[in-house]
């Protein structure tokens, strides 16, 4: 009997044992988490590895992360250097109204800011010395209307030997003079201003505005200054003698101050790229004039670049830099910064295959902002990642950390 209690006491603490070993959830028993993980697919997605640095991926796998491809080839490297310098207007394209003589400020027609047309009337102003030349011309006029008359008249009386021959060398040699007046007369008029039409109109002008002259837009523009006084005296004796400046600024110039080292690089009809300190503002400027001279103060020489300004978003006065162009040799290939990595040191290129991409160390050359040069290791005309390449480089990582840890 004792033996049997025995028994069936060592049964019960084998299924007690049991029972522990099962977590104390019962039947039926289950793995534990690690063991399901070990035996779930380790690769459901994403890239596959066949030999550490090449990665397989699908185009489908390509577009969804992002990576761009392109076909490697040569070209010229935008090699360049930076020139200081600021904007100023065209000096072509800058007008002044002003005036020759003594007089006084009758009239202005313009404002600050305001816009004009080229020949547009701005100012009225009243003087003298206007007068005495318009009343010259008039006179002059005159007289050689009735010069030509008599001219003409003598002409025919010569023939009929009316009138002696000198008699009418005379009369020809008065009609001669008197158009030489009224030419002067009128080029006096042109020198102060007055245009063609202006000078042919003044036989029907009342006397009373004779001593009046009208001044005129010499450019279209903006009215950038003004810089006299209704009423005000203005010409000769230490006054003022403009009234206006007027400002077109659909093209603008690039004043750059450029070291002696980098002057002989810079050659006129390049295209250098201008951005505005301070800004996000760029644009392209063609260099118009190299000077040959160097500033005595500063060694500097100077360089003009003309930029197109239409919008005039492009003030006078802007503080600038400007990327000069240098010249150089071909490469035969060159790539974006961006398809560049760096794996163990080596800069590293990632190259479309059939089934992925090949990570393929390179040597690399001279380079600019945007591109270097590939000296070996890569061909033109083979297709690699540009975009995105980061993600790559990782999986070229990861892949050699776990051959690693075989």
């Amino acid at each position: 009997m004792k033996r049997v209690v025995l028994f069936f006491a060592g049964v019960a603490a084998g299924i007690a044992l049991v029972f522990l070993a099962a977590g104390g959830i019962g039947w039926p028993l289950k793995f534990p988490a690690s063991q399901e993980i070990a035996t779930a697919d380790p690769e459901k997605s994403g890239a596959k590895h066949e030999a550490p640095g090449h990665i397989e991926l699908s185009d489908d796998q390509i577009r969804e992360s992002g990576i761009t491809l392109a076909q490697t080839s040569g070209g010229m490297l935008k090699r360049h250097f930076l020139a200081p310098g600021s904007l100023i207007p065209d000096a072509d394209h800058i007008g002044r109204v002003s005036v020759r003589v003594l007089a006084t400020v009758t009239e202005l027609r313009k404002r600050l800011g305001d816009v004009v047309e080229k020949g547009e009337i701005v100012a009225a102003i009243e003087s003298r010395e206007v007068a005495d030349a318009k009343s010259e011309y008039l006179a002059a006029r005159l007289t050689n209307d009735l010069q030509q008359t008599l001219y003409a008249r003598q002409k025919t009386l010569v023939e009929t030997r009316i009138v002696s021959e000198n008699e009418f060398l005379r009369t020809r040699l008065s009609a001669n003079d008197a158009q030489i007046k009224l030419d002067g007369a009128r080029q006096k008029l042109f020198a102060l201003g007055l245009s063609d039409s202006e000078i042919a109109d003044l036989p029907n002008q009342p006397p009373e505005s004779l001593r009046t002259q009208f001044l005129r837009a010499p450019i279209s523009g903006r009215v950038s200054e003004r810089r006299v006084d209704l009423g005000g005296l203005i010409g000769r004796e230490g006054q003022e003698s403009e009234l206006y400046v007027i400002v077109n600024l659909d093209d603008i110039w690039v004043d750059l101050a450029v070291s002696p080292e980098d002057i002989n690089a810079v050659r006129e009809g390049v295209s250098v790229k201008i951005r505005a300190i301070g800004t996000e503002d760029e644009a392209n400027a063609g260099v118009i004039f190299v000077s040959p001279l160097l500033d005595r103060e500063t060694r500097n020489a100077r360089v003009i670049a003309t930029l197109p300004n239409k919008d005039h978003r492009w003030k006078p006065g802007t503080f600038v830099t400007a990327e000069v162009p240098l010249s150089g040799a071909a490469s035969t290939v060159i790539v974006s910064k961006q398809a560049i990595q760096t794996i163990k040191g080596t800069p590293t290129v990632f190259v479309r295959d059939a089934d992925g991409f090949e990570a393929r160390s390179v040597r690399t050359g001279r380079e600019d902002d945007d591109d270097i040069e590939i000296v070996s290791g890569l061909a033109a005309g083979e297709t690699i990642a540009v975009q995105n390449t980061f993600t790559l480089k990782a999986e070229v990582e990861k892949d050699e950390a776990e051959h690693g840890h075989d």
